[in-house]
């Protein structure tokens, strides 16, 4: 269903009960049926005097090649209204302790004093954004820096520390090895912490699927890959 949905530039869902229906099929159908933006792209620059390593989490089967983002002939996803896209990336800030591993042969291991001046600025990232008109057939750009200090997760936003919670919970079900120290009790605390008013379930009933995740994982069924 997937690679049928993505030739054709449509949508796909697994229903598996009426709740689950009700939300494809009634309450989010009309952002499937609306285009407002088509073959949109999204690009990211860190700021390497900011950030020494990043890793995108999840989308590994939604990778472009750095060229390809100019390239108006390469089909990318569609957006619908009300439509929102939410990336995560874990960074390690530059100065942090690094992984040992052997120093190039053609190119210096660690930039020098002054190549890293030239990017001294608040900037953490430059974000860029190609997207098409739904009839349109070139693309149009759009750019936007973010720059700030890094904050606790506490401080975060609750759509933001929910976004985090579910990433954690797919890296305990994939069992990562990047999951870290991520336990299935904080997942469900940081969730069940970012509900915020909820007011269709949607959240709560990710808590209860974590709380679920954790019953299976502690009784030594191992199935939930």
């Amino acid at each position: 269903m997937e690679t049928l949905a993505d030739k054709g530039n449509g949508n796909y869902a697994y229903l598996d009960n009426l709740d689950e229906a009700g939300r494809v099929l009634v309450a989010q159908f009309g952002g499937t049926l609306f285009t407002v933006a088509k073959d949109v792209k999204l690009q990211i620059e860190f700021n390497p005097a900011r950030v020494a390593s990043y890793r995108l989490v999840g989308y590994e089967n939604r990778l472009l090649a750095a060229e390809d983002f100019n390239n108006d002939r390469k089909d990318a996803g569609e957006l619908g209204a009300g439509h929102t896209v939410t990336a995560l990336y874990e960074i390690v800030p530059a100065g942090s302790a690094q992984p040992l591993i052997d120093d190039l042969k053609y190119q210096p291991a660690q930039p020098t004093t002054a190549t890293m001046q030239r990017f001294l600025t608040n900037d953490v990232l430059t974000v860029k954004l190609r997207h098409k008109e739904p009839q349109g057939s070139a693309s149009k750009l759009l750019a936007q820096p973010l720059a700030g200090t890094a904050l606790a997760i506490e401080k975060a936003s609750p759509d933001f520390r929910f976004a985090a919670a579910v990433a954690q919970f797919g890296m305990l079900l994939r069992q990562s090895e990047q999951r870290g120290t991520a336990t299935w009790a904080a997942t469900e605390q940081l969730a069940d912490g970012a509900r915020g008013q909820d007011t269709d379930g949607y959240r709560a009933e990710f808590v209860r699927l974590v709380r679920l995740a954790q019953g299976l994982s502690g009784s030594g069924t191992v199935g939930v890959r």
